[in-house]
């Protein structure tokens, strides 16, 4: 875990698409504590005269925006480290691909254990797997 989806506003670029993928994930693994080969992430892109912010679109605006959905188990980060991991990713993107709107979102989903996993593995069976081997 976890999985990530991130849109960017504009055409699709592969060395940006690497560059972003890397940057959220090294953010995912710093601030909420994730194991790296676990990560999971798709890049896609929205043409810039096709995202709209108040009814305008960001080729109107003269901008560019993100938008990034990560999927991790509930209760395992604090409102602490989901806070910090906002602003960071937040900050980095923006920087990363410039001239953001502040109308870019991030979308932590606490996705219940026991309808989320990988490999064919809820979490919460990770989680009981886990425990009946420690006795």
């Amino acid at each position: 875990m976890p999985h990530l989806n991130l849109q960017l506003s504009g055409t699709p670029d592969a060395d940006l698409s690497r560059r972003a993928a890397a940057l959220i994930a090294d953010i995912t693994v710093d601030v909420l504590g994730k194991p790296r080969e676990l990560i999971a992430t798709a890049v896609h892109y929205v043409d810039r005269a096709h995202w709209f912010i108040d009814g305008r679109s960001l080729e109107d605006w003269g901008r560019n925006a993100f938008h990034l959905d990560i999927s991790i188990t509930d209760e395992t980060n604090t409102k602490g480290e989901k806070a910090r991991y906002l602003e960071q990713v937040h900050a980095q993107l923006s920087a990363l691909i410039g001239n953001v709107h502040e109308t870019s979102y991030i979308y932590v989903i606490d996705a219940r254990a026991a309808a989320y996993g990988y490999g064919g593995l809820t979490q919460e069976r990770r989680y009981q797997l886990a425990q009946s081997a420690k006795t």
